[in-house]
C-alpha cells in the first residue's frame, strides 16, 4: 500500500483523534450499538459541550458517522475508516524482521 498525501492525512487524523483517552472511550461505547448524545452523556459521565468537542474530532477524523432523528443525534462507527487505519498497520507486518544498520565510514 502506498500512501499519498490524500491518504496520509486522513491516517495522521485518524491517529491523532485515537490518541486521546475520552475519544477512545467513546469508541469503546460505540463498538457494541449507535447511541445518542445523551447516551454517551450518560455513560461517560461529561456534559455536552465537552463531549460535542470530542465526536467533533472523531466525525473530521472519519472514525465516527452521525444521523439525526428529531432532536437527538446518533452516532456509530465508520468502519471503513478502522479498516483503511488497519490496512496501514498491516503494511509493517510484512517487513518482519527490519536488520541492523551497518556501521558508518
Amino acid at each position: 500500500m502506498s500512501v499519498n498525501v490524500e491518504n496520509t492525512v486522513e491516517i495522521m487524523a485518524g491517529f491523532r483523534a485515537l490518541a486521546d483517552p475520552l475519544r477512545l472511550q467513546i469508541i469503546e461505547l460505540l463498538r457494541s450499538q449507535e447511541l445518542c448524545v445523551c447516551e454517551l452523556c450518560k455513560k461517560l459521565e461529561v456534559n455536552q459541550s465537552k463531549l460535542s468537542f470530542h465526536l467533533k474530532n472523531l466525525k473530521e477524523a472519519g472514525l465516527v458517522n452521525s444521523h439525526q432523528e428529531g432532536r437527538w443525534i446518533y452516532y456509530r462507527l465508520n468502519l471503513v475508516q478502522f479498516v483503511a487505519l488497519e490496512h496501514y498497520l498491516a503494511e509493517y507486518r510484512r517487513f518482519g524482521d527490519i536488520p541492523s544498520a551497518r556501521n558508518c565510514q
